[in-house]
């Protein structure tokens, strides 16, 4: 907790030091250079008003002390008293070079300098100063806007720092929340009126928490339906054992009953480890898509499975060539799991249609539970008449491997349809 309040902390400081930095740097260099312009246009107003006030006798016209003036008349020149003031200087000819525009700025003796110039009747009047008008006014400048900016960026830091402050303790709630993420006995509730990220991410937690509590839930239920679906056969294997070891029982119809029993048993491993490998085949995308014979595939199942029950009636309807994409092993493990749930079931007929992008397995057997409905393509999900298996788990994920989803209906009074459909298909 310590280390992420520290950690947000000096990386606010740093953010808050950078600003200051920033501004200070702009008011002491970047500010003064660009108001640069303003200052020496004022400046040379401030040179060319009192030129349209003196007369031609400079004596008499003293105007500002910071300010001197040069009048030259061909190669007379006359100057102010105080222009031994403004620039240090031993003959004015030395600068009289530098007049050439209306006005402008010179350097001399590595000091700036700047005139306005008139000329009229054959007389050029220049006024000049030096630049301590132009670095009080950046001064003046940066008095003025500094006192604001600060205060304005201790607001904006102190407003920060308590943003932050809020933050890093919402921060610490989800913190303890994921610390306590599977304890039940953790108060989880969410009651923050905040409706942004952070809110967002709580939400996204609880939702992870709730669904690793399900997947919890599930995998204990499903270890104890495996437990018990495997330990009937063992059971089963073992009592007969027994049997003809204490001579109870004929070896003969022990051996057959372990058979069939060593037959479920290992049927029900091979399921196992077929969910297993989907998860596998998907995660290493090894499943090659491609277009299958549909009809060839359900014509080999049907022909396997009409031998078990000859009661029933197979039929198959086709009403359009549509196109179905997979594998040939793929589509003949869906078709052997759903038929194989069919006959154990159905009373006198089992159909199956074709139809574009969609097949549907009919059988008139009873309807299914509306409880068990939603759980039925759960592995080891109690089914109907309490029976637990994988076969319709494997329907489900290799169906959706191959891009195909399969749902469950059921008709009036009796029969139930399996019917797969392209995912996305209209």
């Amino acid at each position: 907790m310590k280390y992420i309040r520290n950690k947000l902390s000096r990386q606010l400081f740093v953010v808050i030091a950078l600003s200051f930095s920033i501004i200070l740097i702009s008011l002491g260099i970047i500010l003064p250079k660009s108001m640069l312009p303003v200052y020496e246009k004022n400046l040379y107003n401030y040179l060319k008003q009192p030129l349209e006030l003196v007369n031609e006798d400079i004596e008499e016209n003293p105007i500002s002390e910071e300010i001197g003036y040069i009048y030259m008349y061909g190669d007379l020149i006359s100057v102010s008293e105080n222009v031994s003031d403004i620039i240090d200087i031993d003959s004015i000819h030395k600068i009289t070079r530098f007049f050439t525009q209306k006005y402008g700025k010179f350097i001399y003796k590595g000091q700036i300098y700047y005139y306005y110039s008139n000329e009229t009747d054959s007389i050029k009047r220049v006024a000049f100063t030096n630049d301590s008008y132009i670095i009080e006014a950046q001064e003046d400048s940066i008095h003025s806007v500094f006192p604001i900016v600060f205060i304005t960026l201790t607001i904006v830091a102190l407003l920060l720092i308590f943003w932050s402050s809020f933050v890093v303790r919402r921060i610490e709630k989800l913190k303890v929340k994921i610390d306590h993420i599977d304890d039940d006995d953790f108060d989880h509730h969410i009651d923050d009126q905040n409706n942004d990220e952070i809110k967002s991410l709580e939400l996204a937690i609880e939702d992870m928490r709730v669904s690793l509590k399900n997947q919890e839930e599930y995998r204990n239920q499903m270890y104890q339906n495996i437990s018990h679906d495997f330990k009937t056969p063992l059971t089963v294997i073992k009592s007969y054992v027994e049997a003809v070891e204490d001579h109870v029982e004929d070896s003969d119809k022990a051996i057959e009953v372990i058979k069939e029993q060593t037959l479920k048993l290992e049927n029900k491993v091979h399921s196992l480890l077929y969910l297993n490998k989907l998860d596998y085949i998907k995660d290493m995308n090894l499943i090659n898509i491609e277009e299958v014979n549909i009809q060839a595939i359900l014509d080999s199942s049907i022909e396997k499975f009409k031998h078990r029950n000859k009661n029933l009636e197979f039929k198959v309807a086709k009403s359009s060539n549509g196109k179905f994409f997979g594998t040939v092993d793929s589509w003949e493990t869906v078709i052997d799991n759903i038929l194989n749930n069919f006959i154990r079931y159905a009373e006198k007929e089992i159909k199956i249609t074709i139809k574009k992008n969609q097949i549907i397995f009919y059988n008139d057997g009873p309807n299914i539970d509306s409880d068990l409905l939603e759980g039925i393509f759960i592995p080891f999900r109690k089914g109907i008449k309490g029976e637990f298996g994988l076969g319709l788990s494997i329907v489900k994920k290799t169906l959706s491997y191959m891009g195909y989803k399969i749902s469950v209906k059921n008709h009036t009074k009796k029969g139930v349809s399996f019917i797969i459909t392209k995912e996305n298909s209209k």
